[in-house]
């Protein structure tokens, strides 16, 4: 689980390559477009632009190199042609990117268009949980310490976490040890250690935070099919206390403060 500081250097690397697929997408108007055609501007990008390689293209049998997920569905959303981007949406894309043989994982949720101040909160408050988990990121710390933070924030906001599915360990895998849950008791779990490299990714819901999964086998939805939002980075244990290997130039003032 603990990765060299040659290792962590190399996985910077990743992590701002996968930074700047975000930074791209920031620039895009989603308003009309389908998830496919997102997929495909992504899949550019990532090989002709940054000669790197979706990781995600290929793994347990996924043909796309990213998920998409509009609205109520949670996570692992499946880019087509018939998913068209609509105004008030909101929609996650969640990408991750190998370069010199290590995986950078990250995911946005973006507001399209007039969305209504209760699906901004919603949104806000996701991205406020993440930083809330990766505020809890130090050495001597714990995985529970992370999810309690999480789960902490999102009660507070009357809001529900999915507990399903989870952040993890990554670096030459693109899912490695730990877990690292969305709920937890302090002081429990894996204790963390200068070098662990691993995502927080928090899947919050307006309603309950029970899923149920689609036919496709892939696309994970809210059971009382209310918005689910979520966020991603991929982090660091460092000597004094965690880096955020994915930080984004546009959000590293704004997002730091918050967090």
């Amino acid at each position: 689980m603990v990765k060299t500081p040659e290792e962590i250097d190399l996985m910077r690397v990743s992590g701002k390559l996968l930074a700047s697929v975000f930074e791209m997408l920031d620039q895009q108007e989603f308003l009309s477009m389908s998830t496919l055609q997102v997929n495909d501007l992504v899949e550019s990008f990532i090989t002709k632009d940054l000669d790197a390689r979706p990781a995600s293209k290929g793994q347990y049998g996924f043909e796309y190199v990213l998920n998409s997920s509009i609205n109520e569905v949670v996570c692992h959303g499946v880019p087509s042609t018939d998913d068209v981007i609509r105004d008030g949406d909101i929609v996650n894309f969640d990408i991750t990117l190998e370069k010199n043989g290590f995986i950078a994982d990250s995911s946005k949720t973006y507001l399209v268009g007039n969305t209504p101040p209760a699906t901004r909160r919603l949104v806000q408050i996701a991205q406020q949980a993440m930083w809330q988990g990766i505020k809890a990121v130090k050495p001597g710390a714990y995985i529970g310490d992370i999810g309690f933070a999480i789960e902490k924030y999102a009660k507070k906001n009357r809001c529900s976490v999915v507990r399903e599915y989870c952040g993890h360990g990554i670096g030459r895998k693109m899912h490695e040890d730990p877990q690292v849950t969305n709920y937890g008791r302090p002081g429990t779990g894996v204790r963390l250690r200068e070098g662990m490299v691993f995502t927080i990714e928090p899947m919050i819901n307006k309603g309950s935070g029970k899923t149920v999964t689609k036919d496709d086998g892939w696309t994970v939805v809210t059971k009382d099919r209310k918005l689910s939002a979520q966020f991603e980075h991929t982090v660091a244990v460092t000597k004094t206390g965690v880096e955020v290997l994915t930080l984004r130039r546009n959000e590293s003032v704004a997002a730091r403060a918050q967090g």
